[in-house]
């Protein structure tokens, strides 16, 4: 009888050691978390870093709002992200995804040419499409005076350096650009009879330009206007 008890014992022995093995496998062994453990307040995340919990976060952290860049602004050149023309040159890409600022310059660069060599010869065809109709009036005014007087100009561009932006923004739908231009130019005014009034062919001038351009964004015409003048001294 007593034999029969031992070896119940031995059974009941296996079968709990059998229990156990089973459970170590299904659980695992232990990690160092165990909660019976003091933890050191970090824990490790399911990627292998650290999870600060949410009671240890310090709390001079703010997300300022807004505090990314706009969208669009990835689409801006890299020479003007970060500086004072990144704003309003995001807004006008915000209304017209087409604008370019490398683009616009080129443009400007072309219309500078094109709008000293008309004022000089007295064309106000070619001015007319190119100017503000405020611009255009004074432009006018002023070719109407040396017609009165019998006098010519004649301007030449030596050089005319990269045209720069100066400033940049959006009022309502309407985008306006000022540009810097940087031009060496010989003037000469003549009178009636041909003779050198104003200027000498030999003094090429150092001139600086600062022309704002305007375009409406609403507006399906592409052209920009020349809306304002003015020279740096």
């Amino acid at each position: 009888m007593e034999g029969f008890q031992f070896i119940d014992i031995i059974i009941l022995a296996m079968v709990a050691g059998f229990v156990v093995l089973r459970l170590r496998n299904t659980l695992g062994r232990r990690t160092g978390l165990d909660p019976r453990e003091p933890q050191s307040g970090n824990t490790p995340d399911a990627f292998g870093g650290t999870e600060r919990p949410a009671n240890d976060r310090p709390d001079n952290v703010v997300t300022l709002p807004g505090a990314r860049r706009p969208r669009d602004a990835a689409d801006i050149e890299p020479m003007y992200q970060g500086t004072p023309l990144e704003a309003g040159l995001v807004q006008i890409k915000l209304a017209d995804p087409n604008f370019s600022p490398s683009r616009f310059l080129e443009g400007a660069g072309k219309a500078f040419e094109m709008i000293v060599a008309a004022f000089a010869k007295h064309d106000t065809d070619t001015l007319k499409p190119l100017l503000s109709a405020d611009v255009f009036s004074r432009f006018a005014a002023a070719i109407q005076d040396r017609e009165e007087r019998g006098e010519t100009m004649d301007t030449e561009l030596v050089v005319l350096k990269p045209p720069r932006l100066e400033s940049v923004e959006m009022q309502d739908t309407r985008a306006i650009v000022a540009v810097r231009f940087q031009s060496e130019q010989v003037n000469i005014v003549k009178d009636r009879d041909g003779k050198v009034i104003e200027g000498d062919r030999n003094n090429v001038e150092s001139v600086t330009d600062i022309w704002t351009f305007s375009r409406d964004t609403a507006s399906r015409d592409p052209n920009w206007a020349l809306i304002a003048t003015h020279s740096v001294e």
